[in-house]
């Protein structure tokens, strides 16, 4: 499997399903290449509805010139572009998913996890959100610090760098938590490099403590699982 960044909490997602590639696109939003994501995937994971994790009217032009390709997310996100007023033109591409359901999509197994957004203040009303395990070994959680249930075996775990609805001693000890062997960082492009330097350090350090290695995850690279 190959997991290429293209900025923010979107990637790409390449692996083999009976030997033909499948490629995912995961949470194409306006602060990330997303358009550029989109090019040739063969679904797309939505993990939640804010603007940053689905730029809604880039997916909604796609999924009109590629009505085939199915587009997996929460209630609330399949819900809202299935009122849009184009929404026609791909209403059988929409799929919704709940927390806790193992899935294929395409062949790829795919286990979501959660189902609320973290709360980011009590006026603020939280939001469905879906984080997703891919073929066992790869975790993206979206917004939010869940860990999955089950044994510590995941290989790769996607870490949410900055929120303004986290503290970096919530990533520290989320990343403790799951014991990945590896983490790299996503949400992340509000930071600054100094800003990366900073918290990346606590992620290593601190984070690191249970034996995972994080490394700040830079956009256009792709890791290999």
């Amino acid at each position: 499997m190959e997991l290429t960044k293209y900025g923010h909490s979107c990637l790409r997602v390449t692996t083999e399903v009976d030997a033909q590639a499948v490629t995912l696109t995961i949470d194409p939003g306006n602060l990330s290449n997303s358009s550029e994501a989109l090019e040739g995937t063969d679904a797309i994971l939505l993990t939640h509805g804010h603007p940053d994790h689905l730029d809604e009217d880039l997916v909604a032009d796609f999924l009109k010139n590629h009505p085939e390709v199915p587009v997996c997310g929460p209630a609330d996100v399949i819900a809202t572009l299935g009122a849009r007023d184009d929404a026609a033109a791909f209403q059988d591409s929409l799929v919704t998913l709940h927390p806790n359901d193992e899935v294929e999509i395409l062949g790829v197994p795919v286990r979501t996890v959660g189902g609320q957004h973290a709360l980011i203040h009590p006026l603020i009303r939280t939001i469905d959100n879906l984080g997703y395990v891919l073929e066992g070994s790869v975790y993206h959680p979206g917004d939010s610090l869940v860990v999955p249930a089950g044994p510590a075996n995941l290989d790769v775990l996607l870490v949410p760098a900055w929120a303004p609805w986290s503290k970096t001693q919530e990533v520290v000890d989320f990343i403790a938590a799951v014991r990945a062997r590896r983490a790299y960082s996503i949400h992340d492009a509000p930071l600054s490099e100094a800003g990366q330097g900073i918290v990346g350090k606590q992620l290593t350090n601190l984070g690191g403590r249970t034996g995972t290695v994080y490394a700040a995850w830079p956009e256009g690279t792709t890791v290999t699982v």
